[in-house]
């Protein structure tokens, strides 16, 4: 088992001390190769200081000054340790002070100097955790020694030399190849990979999923010993697997397939009826991935690595083997194990008064298409038995009442373009979609519901969690946007003294709507938004507006949906449910009623402190890989879009101005549903981003006004405003940078940049130049 330095400390919380035995299972180092590495790096850690042995035991040595971070370098060499501590301030790390570390390396950081006003603090990597690059993707030369791998990201500053192998590299010479890292810089000697792949003569040539999965090191099979364990699963439900649990399996009950019609992974199924009372009784069904996928086995430490399931087009790379997902997806006529949440709510007001969630066994009526689930909402077929026509009507009934509780706290809800999220929750902006299809508007109340509530649950009861946070937005962020909404004809006011509430962003968005700017407001309040994350610090969710709220809803895709799960168990197995044994009466821990009648420790102290150890020890992983999907699923998004504009170059789009810079203003262009052949929202216009350089504005002096976000002629009082509309003609596009020039164009429909006298060739000088951007400018330049 492969393992790097920052997923050996992760195990050292709590100044505590750690025997090599637990390190050896929770790293998974089973033969002598990796108990060897092991060894080594225990060693070296404990010489330079990072680790102290004690009575046989190990511990974390914390030092003042020892930061750890991840780097963000430039293609000018200059590179920041960004921390993950929202809110700290960026380490600049000059070249010299690199010690070999790579853009997007983990790395312990040493602080040689304070940061001043103006000045970020400078430090020096004292030591690389974990490796963010090894495989990349390079093109191939050659030279006397042999051949060399250039890289293409231009943030790194280095040449492979290349060990000969299988494939002819006189044949990938000045072609694009994909590199494996076999050994990085040391002392005087160079990093050595060797190209597992050719994939083209250029970026254009590769195919876009190869680019992005060589990018990004997306592996698209399973080892060998991972594979070997998930066939050992069992095939069949024993006795022993129903104990304690819920039978559900007469219990009427639905799937809906999920995203990218993907039948091979169906997480949750839904079932419906009134009780005694006349209120509903909501049971939405979650798989029971943990019961089958042991902590610090195999799979469990694959699922850790992937972290979460990635999307690529009509590719899926899984965080488990299909075998595993065949075994825990709830496929109709099959008894599954699942874990019900049975949700009591008013029918009138959507309000929940009481909810329990049991471990159960369950077995699927009917599976519906998206398709089929979407023609019975809308009213267009009445093909499938009424009794599931009726389900999902009444369900779409409930969602109304659902939803308008949600909007009543103050959740958000954006008017984008339709969520391309897979999950069915708030996404990655954490917050709804306005415009998603009524399917996806039902799923997405009720897997917001599920997860809102477990994470009541479990905060009620005191247990540690992996918690989904989302911070308020900076005031200084939102007092902008208020300042740049008023050049857009909206005038509103917050008062900066007062405190952001979910609320106040919800009046936004209702004044917003009611703008011919609409657009671009909506797009200037989503910058503001932070970005949501995992945390073991409980913290409220802003663009939900809950105090508390968790992932849950899919554990077959999602590593922290698995760990919740089996926080769960560890709640039910391990908690008491009486003050002391002297009480006979129990509370039922299963049970929302349970929050009011508990006033004690649920679990014990040891073990509430080895389950909040175990979840830190995860946490930064958890995070670190979420935002590398993130990053490889727009990169893919950004290709397919660069790629469908490369073959309309010379065509002329009407569009909006989302941003002004000096160096020019970006527009978004809609291409029609049309014209779109492989949109994963059919009927749906794309929308695709692209820079009118400053340069390329010839018939007059533009000047650059920040306040006002606009550029300004200064002869001809022409002017480009956020917000403005503009007929732009599409010059060119860098492929594999993602990048789309335009030009603006006028009224004759001729382009503004071919015609003109040159007044503003001399201004290019004064402007960043296209592909940089004003982080890469080095603070600490001699010019300054």
């Amino acid at each position: 088992m492969e393992f790097s330095i920052a997923t050996l400390l992760a195990n050292f919380t709590d100044d505590k001390l750690v025997a090599r035995k637990v390190l050896e299972k929770k790293l998974g180092c089973e033969d002598e190769k990796s108990l060897q590495k092991l060894h080594i790096a225990l060693d070296v850690l404990e010489k330079i200081g990072i680790l102290v042995k004690e009575r046989g035991k190990y511990r974390r040595v914390s030092e003042e000054g020892i930061i750890e971070a991840k780097l963000r370098c430039s293609s000018k060499g200059f590179c920041f340790a960004i921390q993950d501590v929202e809110g700290a301030e960026d380490i600049y790390i000059r070249e010299s002070h690199l010690s070999n570390a790579w853009n997007g390396d983990r790395v312990l950081v040493r602080v040689l100097k304070e940061g001043s006003r103006r000045r970020s603090p400078e430090g020096e990597v004292k030591l690389i955790l974990e490796r963010s690059n090894h495989t990349l993707l390079a093109r191939i030369k050659q030279v006397e020694t042999g051949f060399r791998a250039v890289p293409l990201d231009d943030r790194l500053l280095f040449e492979l030399k290349i060990q000969p192998n299988e494939v002819k590299l006189e044949e990938a010479i000045d072609h694009l190849v994909h590199v494996e890292v076999l050994r990085y810089p040391l002392a005087q000697y160079p990093p050595l990979g060797r190209v597992v792949q050719i994939l083209g003569s250029d970026a254009e040539a590769a195919a876009d999923i190869d680019l992005v999965t060589c990018k990004h090191d997306l592996s698209r099979t399973f080892p060998d010993h991972v594979l070997e364990a998930a066939a050992k699963l069992p095939k069949k439900l024993l006795k022993a697997d129903l104990k304690n649990r819920l039978d559900l399996r007469n219990l009427f009950t639905l799937t809906i397939e999920g995203v990218n019609g993907d039948t091979k992974v169906i997480e949750n199924a839904f079932s419906l009826e009134k009780n005694l009372a006349g209120n509903w009784l909501l049971g939405v069904h979650i798989t029971d991935v943990s019961h089958y996928v042991q902590p610090d086995e195999a799979l469990d430490r694959e699922a850790l690595k992937r972290g979460k399931s990635v999307y690529l087009g009509e590719l899926v790379l899984p965080i488990l083997p299909p075998v595993v997902a065949e075994r825990c997806s709830l496929i109709p006529g099959s008894d599954r194990l699942t874990i019900s949440f049975l949700i009591t709510i008013d029918p009138q007001s959507g309000e929940v008064l009481e909810w329990e969630i049991q471990p159960s066994v369950i077995n699927v009526e009917t599976a519906l298409t998206t398709e089929q689930a979407q023609a019975i909402l809308t009213g267009e077929s009445q093909v499938q038995s009424p009794q599931v026509v009726q389900i999902l009507q009444d369900l779409q009934a409930l969602q109304t009442g659902v939803k308008q509780v949600r909007l009543n706290r103050g959740s958000l809800q954006l008017n984008l373009p339709p969520s391309q999220n897979a999950y069915y929750d708030e996404g990655i902006l954490g917050a709804v979609v306005v415009n998603d299809l009524p399917v996806r508007s039902l799923l997405t109340e009720l897997v917001l519901l599920v997860n809102q509530l477990i994470a009541t649950h479990l905060n009620a009861l005191g247990v540690p969690a992996i918690w989904r946070v989302q911070g308020t937005p900076d005031v200084e962020d939102v007092q902008e946007m208020l300042k740049l909404a008023v050049n857009l004809g909206v005038d509103l006011t917050l008062d900066p003294e007062v405190d952001i509430q979910p609320l106040d962003y919800q009046h936004l968005t209702t004044a917003f709507a009611e703008s011919p700017s609409e657009q671009v407001l909506t797009y200037l309040l989503q910058d503001t938004l932070k970005p949501s994350a995992y945390s073991t610090t409980k913290g409220s969710h802003f663009g939900l507006a809950l105090p508390q709220y968790v992932h849950f809803s899919a554990p077959l895709r999602r590593y922290p949906d698995l760990l919740m799960q089996r926080v769960y168990y560890t709640l039910l197995e391990n908690g008491r449910d009486r003050r002391n044994t002297r009480v006979r009466e129990r509370v039922n821990l299963r049970h929302s009623s349970s929050h009011e009648e508990i006033n004690w420790n649920v679990l014990p102290p040891e073990l509430q402190q080895e389950l909040q150890s175990d979840l830190t020890r995860v946490i930064v992983q958890i995070n670190d890989r979420e935002k590398e999907v993130q990053e490889a699923e727009a990169d893919l998004a950004g290709l397919q879009k660069a790629q469908l504009m490369k073959q309309r170059i010379g065509q002329v789009f009407q569009g909006v101005i989302t941003g002004v810079q000096s160096y020019g203003f970006f527009v978004e262009i809609e291409v029609p549903a049309a014209e779109v052949e492989s949109s994963s929202n059919p009927g749906v216009p794309l929308r695709v981003e692209g820079l009118v350089h400053v340069s390329s504005l010839k018939d007059d002096w533009y000047e650059y006004r920040a306040r006002q976000q606009a550029l300004f002629g200064r002869k001809n009082r022409a002017s480009y405003r956020l917000g403005d509309r503009v007929a732009v003609q599409v010059k060119s596009v860098d492929y594999y940078r993602q990048q789309i020039d335009l030009v603006t164009v006028g009224s004759d429909g001729v382009p503004k940049g071919l015609t003109g006298n040159g007044s503003n060739e001399e201004l290019s000088d004064l402007y960043l130049p296209n592909d940089i951007e004003p982080d890469d400018l080095d603070p600490y330049s001699e010019d300054e």
